[in-house]
């Protein structure tokens, strides 16, 4: 997309969320042309209801097609909110009942910062709970709600409800070997929060505690091959309310995490705040815009090259699943580590007869077919962000 188009697609996101009005250049600008790459873009990155809100609330007139399919996100993304504040509840009731501590993350808690809560979508509900619940709220939620439990992970447990819904259950906020130093400083969590009004177990962040985790959520999917737009809009967001800038910058320099916030947040400004772009904010934009919401394949391989050092050293590492990881996906290693052997056939097994080879083959020729070049732009510009 050109950079006169950008502009117009911001400016329109900006005048969703925050009520800022239109440009005059934005006014004259625009194009029903424009309307497909808009379109797909928006729809990339979650954010088309706001376009469409944005088109619709300023009388833009663009033909009946892109209007209707503008009004069915909006409503579909009213009826997804609608479907996890009734989970939330469900959950939260649960808990509460229950006796088990949690606190509510991401999209649950930020959304209620903006204009209208439906406009930050999210795809699933996380909320954090001490690792020594998680058998216990595992198994009151499956009884008491109906949710099924689908796998657990190094730092969280996956259910999904009846209706469909994901709720990830975290017992540590970040991974250890990710977001730098993040989690060195958020797995002290608990010796910062606050119960909410009206609830016995519903704790909440204070708000540089939550602006952290913002951070080093954005950092860990940014190494992860992206982080989407919506993060950005975030942060204006929370930029926006009252908030303590040394306090945070405090827990950032912690957390190893200043440099990379300062320029997720220049972009932000850039982006709806009309700022001046500079050099690293231009590579981020490419970065983030050639993905979506949670990037692309071939960002997080180039990354992941560069972690484990090199193309090869990549391939073996997916092929032959470090005792970290495989831990988590055969929990009788824990006890008993000398099956891993064992373990390693039994998931080669799996990814050959239920359907997990094809992306595993892709993955492999992507790591085969990353560029040089392309690969020394992305180790650049993480040496600049001074993500590890």
């Amino acid at each position: 997309m050109e950079t006169k188009e950008l502009k117009i697609f911001f400016d329109l996101i900006n005048n969703a969320v925050f009520e800022e009005k239109i440009s005059e250049e934005t006014k004259e600008g625009f194009l029903e042309s424009m309307l497909p790459s808009f379109y797909s873009l928006a729809q990339k990155h979650d954010l088309a209801h706001l376009i469409g809100y944005a088109i619709g609330s300023n009388g833009i007139k663009i033909n009946n097609d892109y209007s209707d399919k503008f009004k069915k996100l909006n409503i579909m993304a009213v009826m997804r909110y609608e479907q996890l504040k009734y989970e939330l509840n469900n959950l939260s009731n649960s808990l509460e009942k229950n006796k088990i501590p949690f606190i509510p993350l991401k999209g649950s808690v930020i959304r209620n910062y903006y204009k209208y809560p439906y406009m930050r979508t999210s795809c699933d509900i996380d909320v954090l709970i001490h690792e020594e619940d998680k058998e216990k709220a595992v198994k009151c939620l499956i009884n008491e709600c109906g949710y099924k439990k689908e796998g657990e992970g190094s730092h969280d447990v996956s259910l999904f409800t009846e209706g469909g819904r994901h709720i990830e259950l975290h017992f540590d906020l970040v991974e250890k070997d990710r977001a730098n130093n993040a989690n060195s400083i958020l797995k002290t969590v608990w010796e910062d929060v606050k119960l909410k009004k009206g609830y016995s177990y519903l704790y909440e962040m204070s708000d540089e505690f939550f602006y952290i985790y913002h951070i080093a959520h954005m950092a860990k999917h940014f190494e992860n091959g992206g982080c989407g737009i919506r993060p950005f809009i975030d942060i204006k967001v929370l930029s926006s309310i009252p908030h303590n800038r040394a306090k945070r910058e405090e827990l950032l320099k912690k957390a190893e995490l200043l440099t990379f916030a300062k320029a997720a947040e220049n972009l932000s400004k850039a982006w709806f705040d009309k700022k001046e772009y500079d050099e690293l904010s231009l590579k981020m934009q490419s970065y983030i815009l050639t993905g979506g919401v949670y990037g692309t394949n071939t960002n997080r391989i180039t990354v992941q090259q560069q972690k484990h050092g090199g193309k090869i050293k990549y391939a073996l590492n997916k092929i032959f699943l470090p005792y970290d990881i495989i831990k988590f996906h055969y929990p009788v290693l824990k006890k008993h580590k000398w099956l891993m052997p064992l373990m390693q056939v039994r998931r080669w097994c799996k990814l050959i007869f239920l359907g997990g080879m094809k992306r595993s083959v892709n993955e492999l020729k992507i790591n085969s077919h990353v560029s040089d070049e392309n690969k020394a732009e992305t180790v650049k510009m993480l040496n600049q962000l001074e993500i590890k």
